[in-house]
């Protein structure tokens, strides 16, 4: 099963190579991490997803509370949590699929970030079910590049991390 896990941690030098190590040394997958500094500059979130049954991400979670710069852990469960991921698509625009291209970006609203005559880069940002959609589209029309931020969560409603 799926999780999307956020874990607020000190800004300090070390501390992700420290959660990294930790799924590593266990034998535990990411299969998707993001870090970036929070409003207060002291602090950092990790947003990472990770796939295991209920046993294994409950221990995931222990191991990562015990890390000495973590701060506090969520295993946000989806109707809990506001999810969006950004991606580049670079695909072909030949002049046969130049329109069908242009049309399944209008459909996902997704922005026309750069042009060729052979090619269109997109931009596009959604749930991670649509933006996955919208590349399984694109697909057959010649990806020839993606990027991925990966996702990242924050909860519903007026609460805060320390709220």
């Amino acid at each position: 099963m799926r999780h999307t896990i956020a874990v607020l941690v000190e800004n300090e030098f070390g501390v992700l190579s420290r959660v990294v190590g930790l799924f590593s040394g266990r034998g535990f997958n990411i299969d998707s991490l993001t870090v970036a500094p929070t409003n207060d500059e002291s602090l950092s979130r990790i947003t990472l997803v990770t796939r295991g049954d209920e046993q294994i991400i409950e221990q995931i979670t222990k191991q990562l509370n015990k890390l000495i710069d973590v701060i506090k852990v969520i295993d946000f469960e989806p109707e809990n949590a506001i999810e969006r991921e950004m991606v580049l698509v670079k695909v072909s625009a030949e002049d046969e699929s130049r329109a069908e291209v242009l049309r399944i970006a209008d459909i996902f609203r997704a922005k026309v970030i750069d042009v060729t005559p052979k090619s269109y880069t997109l931009e596009a940002t959604g749930a991670p079910a649509k933006v996955a959609a919208m590349v399984e589209l694109l697909r057959p029309l010649g990806l020839k590049e993606l990027v991925s931020t990966g996702p990242v969560v924050i909860g519903r409603g007026a609460r805060g991390w320390k709220g």
